[in-house]
């Protein structure tokens, strides 16, 4: 593939640290071939794979992406099953991705998984802790809400063990206490499949965040689709407040 504009014109300095990826539109697109609603989960988690390798080769320090949120335990059980059973294999496959140099986290509420899986999602952040090419947070049943209570919760519990004074509190503080820290927030979160709203993600992290929304679903999306989502983004004008 010919290298993109992002890969050999664009200045490193300007690509986003960070980006988020709500990664929507399996269900619909293999319905729109009449095929069933996992044969779309099992294309976009090849897109998933291959959007990963390439944020690491044009130089994104951090990629967060939602994978399955706690709203999405209200699909119907074979679905379910099948988005679980994705995730065991991706955990069992990415043992052996260890020369790409990327750090992966998982984030969320880790309760309500099988034993095996979590398992698997401890052994895959041991084993890849010290690598420094890029950090993958995968977000597994996140609730962006949940996220903000959970920091609250424990920033409470820190308080009451006299291990925190709450006047100290600050929104540095309690950043500390989310589940993507010690991430820094996201610069651009991408949201394909033509829906225009953030469905519970990073909502603390994501104040000052440019968000891009685009007509195509994720098993169709490609390198050059994020391309564009981070020219959009070079091209904006971050105020953060100011004039």
């Amino acid at each position: 593939m010919t290298p993109s504009k992002i890969e050999s014109e664009i200045d490193k300095s300007l690509v986003p640290v960070h980006i988020g990826i709500i990664m929507d539109g399996n269900g619909r697109w293999a319905k729109k071939r009449r095929l069933p609603r996992t044969s779309g989960h099992y294309k976009g988690a090849e897109v998933f794979k291959k959007i990963t390798r390439y944020c690491k080769k044009i130089g994104i320090s951090v990629l967060t992406v939602f994978a399955f949120s706690t709203e999405n335990w209200q699909r119907p059980k074979e679905e379910v099953n099948s988005i679980m059973n994705l995730l065991r294999t991706y955990l069992v496959d990415a043992f052996g991705f260890k020369d790409e140099n990327i750090k992966i986290r998982f984030i969320g509420n880790r309760e309500a998984l099988d034993e095996d899986i979590v398992k698997k999602m401890e052994e895959l952040e041991s084993v890849s802790k010290d690598f420094d090419g890029m950090t993958l947070n995968i977000a597994v049943n996140y609730s962006g809400r949940t996220d903000v209570l959970q920091a609250a919760r424990r920033l409470a519990e820190s308080v009451k063990e006299g291990a925190l004074e709450a006047e100290n509190i600050d929104e540095k503080e309690f950043s500390k206490y989310l589940y993507t820290y010690p991430c820094p927030d996201p610069d651009l979160i991408i949201r394909p499949s033509g829906e225009c709203r953030l469905s519970n993600f990073m909502l603390w992290q994501s104040a000052y965040t440019e968000f891009v929304f685009m007509d195509i679903l994720w098993p169709d999306f490609t390198e050059r689709d994020l391309d564009k989502a981070i020219e959009e983004y070079i091209n904006r004008d971050r105020r953060f407040g100011k004039i």
